[in-house]
């Protein structure tokens, strides 16, 4: 019984920390650098692409055996478009202020390679709960990580975030606003430097394990591995991207 609870929330732990798509797979960048100049605009993107990565899931996943192989990535496409519009639709009329801010990063989730790769790697292979947990994991991993980007360009750039400002108390210890992380640069300085401490905090605890990023059993032969979501397959051995 504890194993059946295990492999139902698998998909979500893993699109949420092991195999989360900004600082693992280092998917969807054109968004994660473009919309983090604040908190609330990363959260806003993080959560409409949740939206549509999980409804377009559960779709995909029900017509799975429906949809002819051949036209199946114009069909993945066709179904990621509806959702995407539907969102706009929704954020135009009751969040304009957001929508304005996010403008045509919204329609370009249709194009968002978190959604098609799980589209076609997890959703077009699995039952429509698992499908569902994988979209909800991958996209609320997505929402946390633009969220988290956000507030650290947004602190440094404007000692404010979410509409608190905390310029008295930094400025107390002699800080002063680094306009570069509101700008576009300061997107992948961030990104850069929380890849890096991840990459150390997953490196010790790997190290803690006895382990390597190379798990036991693995082949390292990525190209024929039916694994598609496998996380390994982006390391060499020595821990090096491929």
């Amino acid at each position: 019984m504890e194993k059946e609870k295990n492999s139902v929330w698998k998909p979500f732990i893993n699109g949420l920390i092991n195999e989360n798509p900004t600082f693992v797979l280092m998917l969807g960048m054109c968004p994660t650098l473009a919309v983090t100049t604040s908190a609330i605009n990363g959260l806003g993107m993080g959560l409409t692409t949740t939206v549509v990565l999980a409804m377009s899931n559960i779709i995909i996943s029900a017509l799975r055996n429906v949809i002819p192989d051949k036209v199946r990535i114009p069909a993945f496409i066709v179904i990621i478009a509806s959702f995407v519009t539907i969102v706009g639709q929704f954020l135009e009329a009751y969040l304009p202020a957001l929508n304005s801010a996010l403008g045509m990063f919204i329609p370009l989730i249709v194009v968002n390679c978190i959604i098609l790769g799980r589209a076609e790697a997890f959703a077009s292979k699995n039952g429509v709960f698992a499908s569902l947990m994988d979209g909800l994991g991958m996209g609320l991993g997505f929402t946390a990580a633009l969220t988290l980007i956000g507030a650290v360009r947004e602190i440094l750039g404007s000692f404010s975030v979410f509409g608190i400002s905390f310029k008295e108390q930094l400025e107390s210890i002699g800080m002063v606003p680094i306009s570069i992380f509101v700008m576009a640069p300061g997107a992948f300085f961030v990104l850069a430097g929380i890849n890096a401490l991840m990459s150390v905090i997953r490196d010790r605890q790997l190290k803690e394990k006895g382990e390597s990023k190379i798990k036991a059993g693995c082949d390292t032969d990525c190209l024929s591995c039916g694994n598609d979501s496998c996380i390994h397959k982006f390391y060499d051995e020595k821990g090096g991207a491929r």
